[in-house]
């Protein structure tokens, strides 16, 4: 028995499904998207970069995404034992043409991301589960039924839709992944995050009040996320096993963080938390293969590489770029897949390979952190870490072998002492300035 076709149809509807979705329907491909959800839902994953910006304006969002979100122009990174922090911006990365990015609040963000793949012609199914995937020689099938969270009675009979190509971005599920058990986690890797929104945290004025803050630590790192005028996220990051031994819930546990870190403490007198606490683990993972012979996977469905660098929402919209790039090259002629399909790997892997070497830095010892707050304009190196921190894919050998000798530095820092030592234990603070529990209004 036979669906209605679709040129393809893509699960999930997430930055990376309404991306593709939008530029397939704009090439004049009849897409489907399958989402699960009902939007707007909740999501962390709130600092965009700003390499992002040319995908924006080519999916027509640009005045959109000006109108309603809060510019990023940079970050500032501090070191957890208060005695030396640095702040970069990105319009002076290498060669930089884009000054900045968005901080966003991401049920709104995806809606609208979505909503606009809809105005473009893309068909969007939300509160929709594929509950099969067989895969036929020119197409594949689809059983489709209502998710178990959707108010549409759960014995309606599935639909069965078809379609020459399946783009797989539904992201952690990564629907594909574990249809072909291709997922694979890294084990130096498991991490657990535990974060939540508050209302009236300190900042400075300017464009200062618009940087990530991230206060790096021994065993853990803190963000602060500006996502409107009064409003920050706010969440730490640490080993899983640390997590465990705190024998804490994650609102205790986030509590107990904040409160032992002056740095957060400073900026978090009047806080007042206005969202549950969300926790999420053991995140970072890559899979094996990233195409076959009728699919893709693009965004969190083909891997994520650790939030401290915000490098997730532009991988998903880069790869869904490059992926309903490819799609409408070979919708319109099948001789070219084998070789579109390779190079799309290739390159979503180079990318993810460049941040997974920024992510174990970040994490193999002080060496990154005592580098990066001693910048220093030699060379031009500062300058070439931040355009890759920006999004730059680092591809051209100008920022590469600037790269390579900071990594040199990075290395060498654990014999010679380069940069100064940072100790990143936090000062146990004083009892003037120390919080009490901080108060919610959720």
């Amino acid at each position: 028995m036979s669906g209605e076709m679709y040129d393809v149809a893509i699960i999930g509807g997430g930055p990376a499904g309404s991306t593709a979705a939008t530029l397939l329907a704009r090439a004049g491909r009849r897409v489907v998207v399958l989402e699960r959800e009902k939007f707007p839902r909740f999501h962390i994953g709130e600092s965009l970069l700003p390499f992002s910006t040319k995908a924006f304006d080519r999916l027509g969002v640009r005045e959109k995404l000006d109108r309603t979100f809060m510019p990023k122009h940079g970050g500032e990174i501090i070191a957890a034992c208060g005695t030396t922090s640095a702040k970069f911006y990105f319009k002076d990365g290498f060669e930089s043409r884009r000054d900045r990015a968005y901080q966003v609040t991401r049920s709104e963000f995806d809606k609208m991301l979505l909503d606009h793949s809809r105005e473009n012609g893309a068909e969007v199914r939300e509160e929709t589960e594929v509950t099969k995937i067989d895969f036929a020689k020119d197409r594949v099938r689809l059983e489709v039924s209502p998710a178990s969270s959707s108010k549409t009675p759960t014995l309606q009979s599935p639909t069965l839709l078809e379609a020459r190509y399946l783009l797989d971005c539904s992201g952690r599920q990564t629907t594909l992944g574990n249809f072909f058990k291709l997922k694979k986690t890294y084990d130096h890797l498991q991490k657990f995050s535990i974060f939540a929104h508050y209302e009236n945290v300190d900042r400075p004025d300017g464009i200062d009040g618009t940087l990530i803050r991230m206060v790096r630590g021994l065993d853990r790192w803190f963000w602060m996320i500006p996502l409107t005028p009064t409003r920050m996220s706010v969440g730490v990051v640490m080993d899983t096993s640390t997590f465990r031994a705190m024998k804490l819930s994650p609102e205790d546990a986030l509590e107990k963080c904040v409160e032992e870190q002056p740095e957060m403490v400073a900026r978090m007198q009047k806080a007042k938390r206005v969202s549950p606490v969300y926790s999420a683990g053991d995140y970072s993972y890559r899979n094996a293969k990233l195409f076959g012979d009728r699919w893709l996977l693009a965004g969190d469905a083909a891997g994520f590489i650790d939030p401290v660098f915000s490098s997730g929402v532009f991988l998903a919209i880069m790869s869904a770029e490059k992926a309903a790039d490819s799609l409408d090259e070979i919708l319109s002629d099948e001789r070219r897949k084998p070789r579109l399909f390779r190079e799309y790997s290739h390159c979503v892997n180079r990318v993810m390979d460049l941040y997974l070497r920024f992510v174990n830095s970040w994490y193999s010892g002080k060496g990154f952190i005592e580098v990066f707050l001693n910048p220093t304009e030699m060379l031009q190196l500062a300058a070439a870490v931040n355009a890759v921190l920006a999004g730059n894919e680092g591809s051209r050998f100008a920022i590469k072998w600037r790269m390579w000798i900071f990594y040199f530095f990075v290395r060498a820092q654990r014999f010679i002492a380069f940069s100064p030592r940072l100790s990143l234990v936090p000062k146990k603070p004083e009892a003037s300035t120390s919080m009490g529990p901080l108060e919610s209004v959720s």
